[in-house]
C-alpha cells in the first residue's frame, strides 16, 4: 500500500515531541522556529538543524498564565509544551517575523526559557532594492547571533545549505503533480505528513528519503481522482483527520495552499550574484501568506494555483483566532465567488477533532457543488 512508503516520514513527526524535549545523544545541536518565513538555510549553514517547533492537537490550561485566549491554537499549544519543558533540546530559538501573535509569543517564550537566545529576524513587506539590502543585513545580524551560540558559519556553507534546500523543494514538488491519467501521487493526508517532516527531520536525511519515495512512487499506481476536486488553503494543519473528512464527504484535495504544504515550495532558490543575495531573493519572493500580502493579491495566487490543478471548489481551514487569514477570508471568498470558485470555511481549535457538525457542512457543501 501507498501508506507504507511515508512511513520514515510518519515516525520522524511523531518522535519530534520526543527530541525537541530530550538532549539528542548523537551531539545533533537543534535550532526551533515558528513559521517557514524564517531563513533555515542560516541556520543549517551555521550548523544547526532548523526544526519547526511542533504543538500538535493537546490541552493548553498551561498557555493561559501566559497568553490570552484569543490566539491560534497553534501559539497556544506552543506556549503550552514551552511551559511544560517540551522544549529543553533546543538550541535556541529565531523566528521570521509575521503576524503580531507570533511575534508576541516568541517574547513569552524568551521569559519561558531565559536560558536560551531568542530572537526574530525582521523580513521586509516589499521587494525593492532597499527591501531586498534590508533583509542582507537582518540576515547578517542573525548570523551574528548564531556564532554567538556556537555556529560556525562561512560562504561555503551557505552556498551548500541553499543548494541542499533548493534540492528538497523540487523533489516536495513533485508530490503535488498529477499524472496523465489524473492521478496523485500521495492522498492529501500522506501528503502533509511528508511536508511536515521535512520541517523536522535533518535536511539531509530528509532530501534522501525524498529520493526513496520518488522511486518508490514511480511504480506506484497513485491515488486515482474521485469526488469534487478541491484546493485547501489556510495556515498550519497539524492533524490529518480534516483531510480524511473532506475526502469522505465528497472531495478530493488536488491542492493545497498551507504553510506546511505546498506554500512552502515556491521559489526553489533565489537568484542574484552571491549566495545572501540569493537567499533573501528567494525569501522575499515566495508564495506569500496572509500576514505578507494583501488579500486581493493571494487571491490571484490561490486561483491560479486552483486552475493549475483543476479544483472545483476551495476549503478554508483556519485555526481560530488566527487573524491575518480571518482578517482576508471576506474578500477572498467574494473575489473567488466572482472567479466561479465555490468556497466553504471551516475553524479547528486546539483539539483538531473534526465534528459531526463540521462532516455535515462539508457534506452538504459537496451535494451543492457536486450539482451545479
Amino acid at each position: 500500500m501507498t501508506n507504507s512508503f511515508i512511513e520514515p516520514f510518519v515516525s520522524a513527526i511523531e518522535n519530534l515531541p520526543r527530541l525537541l524535549a530530550n538532549p539528542d545523544e548523537s551531539g545533533k545541536r537543534y535550532m526551533g522556529y515558528l513559521c517557514t518565513y524564517t531563513p533555515i538555510e542560516l541556520i543549517h549553514a551555521a550548523g544547526f538543524v532548523p526544526v519547526r517547533l511542533f504543538a500538535g492537537p493537546g490541552e493548553v490550561e498551561q498557555a493561559y498564565a501566559h497568553v490570552p485566549d484569543f490566539i491560534c491554537p497553534f501559539l497556544k499549544r506552543v506556549i503550552q509544551r514551552a511551559a511544560g519543558g517540551g522544549y529543553a533540546a533546543l538550541s535556541g530559538l529565531i523566528q521570521g517575523y509575521t503576524c503580531d501573535a507570533a511575534c508576541g509569543v516568541v517574547n513569552t517564550i524568551k521569559e519561558i526559557m531565559p536560558e536560551k537566545p531568542v530572537f526574530s529576524i525582521p523580513i521586509p513587506y516589499g521587494k525593492s532594492g532597499r527591501a531586498r539590502l534590508f533583509l542582507k543585513s537582518a540576515m547578517d545580524e542573525a548570523i551574528c547571533k548564531l556564532e554567538s551560540v556556537g555556529g560556525d558559519f562561512s560562504q561555503n556553507s551557505i552556498a551548500r545549505s541553499i543548494q541542499l534546500y533548493e534540492s528538497i523543494r523540487k523533489l516536495q514538488y513533485f508530490l503535488y503533480e498529477p499524472r496523465d491519467d489524473g492521478a496523485l501521487p500521495l492522498s492529501a493526508k500522506d501528503r502533509i505528513s511528508v511536508m511536515t517532516a521535512g520541517t523536522c527531520m535533518p535536511p539531509e536525511a530528509y532530501l534522501e528519503q525524498l529520493a526513496r519515495l520518488e522511486v518508490d512512487l514511480a511504480h506506484d499506481p497513485g491515488i486515482a481522482p474521485r469526488g469534487v476536486p478541491v484546493l485547501v488553503s489556510g495556515s498550519l494543519v497539524e492533524s490529518t483527520e480534516i483531510f480524511d473528512a473532506i475526502e469522505a464527504s465528497g472531495g478530493f484535495v488536488v491542492c493545497d495552499d498551507l504553510c506546511n504544504g505546498f506554500r512552502q515550495i515556491p521559489p526553489f532558490a533565489g537568484q542574484g550574484k552571491t549566495p545572501m543575495d540569493r537567499l533573501a531573493d528567494r525569501y522575499i519572493s515566495r508564495m506569500p501568506c496572509p500576514s505578507r500580502s494583501r488579500a486581493v493579491d493571494r487571491c490571484d495566487d490561490i486561483a491560479g494555483l486552483a486552475q493549475k490543478h483543476g479544483a472545483a471548489a476551495i476549503i478554508f481551514v483556519l485555526q481560530k483566532f488566527c487573524t491575518p487569514h480571518l482578517s482576508d477570508f471576506p474578500i477572498l471568498s467574494e473575489e473567488l465567488n466572482k472567479k466561479g470558485y465555490p468556497v466553504l470555511l471551516i475553524e479547528m481549535d486546539e483539539s483538531w477533532a473534526v465534528s459531526g457538525q463540521t462532516r455535515t457542512r462539508l457534506e452538504s457543501f459537496f451535494e451543492m457543488t457536486g450539482g451545479a
